[in-house]
């Protein structure tokens, strides 16, 4: 996204107002959400003239969809993201003294708004995305989703170095603790 600075001017203290909806390009993910391609991204964005160069305020409010990391279910979201970047002008002192990947530069009378945008959503998307705050998750031995399970759901583990002997608990009618009925001839 191009923005056009000669409607600005150079002169500090100028602005310009944005509220714009643009198509999301399909690199804004990271591995288990992400921006759907072609999601429609609401910018709110203040251009302010100052002596360095163009300060970049605003928000931008986007659609996300993913997994969830805990249960796997798919979800959608939105996500609300604060912006502030100053694009230094060519020879400013502020260019002068940053490195290369250090400041956002003017290119000539535009500023490219694309990889701003896509660096702050990127590093504000959670590396591992819930559904819910309180999703349990998966249990561990059937693999059901344990929201949908009932409070009481449990799976008998028996060790297997007990098994032999669970087996002859089984086999019996008594309790455990109780001595086997003695048969009479």
């Amino acid at each position: 996204m191009r923005i056009d600075l000669r409607e600005l001017g150079r002169r500090a203290g100028a602005m310009q107002e944005l509220d714009r909806t643009v198509p999301a390009p399909p690199d804004w993910r990271v591995e288990l959400i992400g921006v759907p391609a072609g999601a429609e991204a609401h910018l709110r964005l203040r251009l302010e003239s100052v002596m360095e160069g163009v300060l970049v305020t605003g928000d931008a409010e986007v659609p996300v969809a993913g997994s969830c990391a805990r249960c796997l279910e798919p979800f959608e979201d939105t996500l609300e993201l604060g912006i502030q970047e100053l694009y230094a002008y060519a020879g400013s002192t502020t260019e002068a003294t940053s490195e290369e990947d250090e400041v956002r530069r003017i290119d000539g009378d535009f500023l490219d708004l694309e990889p701003l945008l896509r660096d702050t959503v990127v590093l504000n998307l959670p590396l591992a995305p819930v559904c819910t705050e309180d999703c349990a998750g998966l249990c561990v031995d059937c693999g059901q989703r344990l929201d949908d399970l009932p409070a009481d759901h449990t799976h008998e583990v028996v060790d297997a170095r007990w098994a032999g002997l669970a087996s002859k608990f089984a086999s019996s009618s008594g309790a455990p603790g109780e001595t086997p009925p003695t048969k009479e001839n």
